[in-house]
């Protein structure tokens, strides 16, 4: 009897890796796609999601001449006087854009770029081809005018309309004579869109489109909406193949840590921001991953484990503004070489009712966090806000039936037959999660949001697409946390954000 479920596990997970084989040959929006399913545990079974996870491909790289084309078109002749490649080979290449190392004239640069204000300044570029690409962008996002209409899809891209100025195109004539000496150049990095990729991402929405159609009229996989995750997908796909959408996320990010010496990010430098070039700072740093390995200074893993907490928390509950694909690869350290035992935070720390306030006073330290591919993010609305942090305090509290009411009351849809057994069933998970720890800190919120992600998908019930990967967001960073100090302890992080939230509450 017991070879049976063995032989379906087999026969699933032969199936996983055959089709995550085929997505990874199927070009960038379906690998786009299967790394964005990934994330959604409310909607695929855990198995698909640990498989697809892994859809992390390098992309061979397009050819020089290519990017050449590209800069020249976006910046003109004169853009030879101003980006210095030592190599023609990119540092990395994937599926939407390869990435080189260059150096770069400050002289051609705004004064806001290099100063690193924190207002958002111009950025350019014409969105070319994609203007004709898409019948919709997002369900509610219908006012009146057409997408063939450039100005009108620029505004769905870019709401901020004010953020966007021209072009900044070079002649040769207004291009210096030469670069300056290396030592007066910045070293910066050089993002390019892969050739062929519009009409290429055109082509694929268009079928997930049609297929999605078809597949909602079965009544099993009816109640995921398929046509509205194609919808979610396609906005998705058309920030990813706009980098300007990527510099105003950056430069968003920039102004909510302004005085946040913990955590960096690029700076996009304009005016050389387009539609499919960015060239930012190049940030000269060490992987995270790097640090996860054995010979490392215990108190230094602690301290980069905490930093990274402390900033996806103050993304979530202080700016509703969360970086959506922060694995390994885009969070890099700085500074760890000059960290000394003295510079510990000082911590004060108040019992109020079951909630632990904890006032840090930080000390200047070198170490510091550099976060780096802002193009996907996840913002809530202020309900979904309020409900998300509700939800985290009920399940700081134990209070597994209040964490379903609130998840059924904000999902996005739901086919929940049972609705008593769902908030029975995640009563006892919660309950039985901390019954089963001596102390909170023995707690993994990652396993628990993974049980919780379980029952959503046993009972269908449906997350709203932000809320989903703000909660993957904090599975993957306390996962990675944990990898660097195992004590550490996410809901206690938390609580002086949700007793502020509580203490403001009429």
């Amino acid at each position: 009897m017991s070879a049976l479920p063995r032989r379906g596990h087999s026969v699933s997970s032969l199936w996983f890796h055959l089709l995550l084989k085929a997505t990874e040959t199927s070009g960038p929006t379906y690998i786009k796609l299967g790394q964005w399913a990934s994330t959604r545990r409310d909607l695929f079974s855990e198995a698909f999601c640990a498989q697809f996870s892994k859809l992390h491909v390098r992309v061979p790289p397009h050819p020089w001449t290519h990017t050449e084309h590209v800069l020249q078109q976006a910046f003109g002749e004169g853009w030879v006087k101003v980006l210095c490649f030592d190599k023609q080979e990119p540092v990395g290449s994937g599926c939407v854009a390869q990435v080189y190392k260059a150096r770069a004239n400050p002289a051609f640069l705004e004064s806001d770029s290099i100063q690193r204000l924190a207002q958002p300044s111009s950025a350019a570029g014409a969105v070319g081809g994609l203007k004709a690409l898409f019948g919709h962008v997002e369900k509610g996002w219908r006012p009146q005018g057409s997408l063939a209409d450039q100005a009108f899809l620029e505004s769905l891209l870019f709401p901020k309309a004010h953020l966007f100025g021209s072009n900044a195109v070079l002649s040769q004539a207004s291009a210096p004579a030469r670069l300056p000496e290396p030592d007066h150049l910045i070293p910066v990095a050089v993002k390019v869109l892969h050739p062929g990729l519009l009409s290429q991402v055109q082509m694929d929405l268009l079928l997930m489109k049609m297929g999605s159609r078809v597949l909602a009229l079965l009544p099993g996989i009816k109640w995921l909406s398929l046509p509205e995750i194609v919808e979610e997908f396609e906005k998705l796909m058309v920030q990813q193949i706009d980098l300007r959408y990527e510099a105003r996320n950056l430069e968003h990010f920039q102004c909510n840590f302004l005085n946040v010496n913990s955590v960096k990010f690029p700076t996009p430098l304009h005016p050389f921001v387009t539609s499919d070039v960015l060239v930012e700072t190049y940030e000269e740093s060490v992987p995270v991953s790097s640090y996860q390995q054995a010979g490392i200074p215990v108190d230094l893993k602690r301290k980069i484990a905490w930093l990274g907490i402390n900033m996806l928390l103050k993304m979530i509950f202080v700016d509703n503004f969360v970086h959506a694909d922060l694995h390994p690869g885009n969070i890099l350290v700085q500074g760890a070489d000059g960290l000394s035992k003295s510079q510990e935070e000082r911590l004060q720390q108040v019992d109020v009712c079951d909630t632990l306030a904890v006032a840090v006073a930080p000390a200047r330290c070198p170490l510091r966090l550099v976060l780096l591919d802002a193009g996907i993010v996840a913002e809530l609305q202020a309900a979904d806000l309020r409900n998300f942090r509700a939800v985290f305090m009920a399940v700081a509290m134990g209070q597994g039936q209040r964490v379903a009411e609130l998840i059924l009351h904000h999902a996005r849809a739901s086919e929940c037959r049972d609705v008593e057994g769902f908030k029975a069933e995640m009563a006892t998970l919660v309950t039985q999660a901390r019954k089963n720890t001596i102390t909170l800190e023995k707690l993994q919120v990652s396993s628990l949001l993974s049980n919780v992600f379980k029952l959503l998908m046993t009972h269908k019930v449906k997350l709203e697409s932000n809320f989903a990967s703000i909660v993957f967001a904090i599975m993957v960073l306390e996962g990675l946390g944990r990898s660097l100090d195992p004590k550490l302890d996410i809901l206690e992080a938390a609580k002086p954000f949700l007793l502020k939230e509580l203490v403001s509450s009429p």
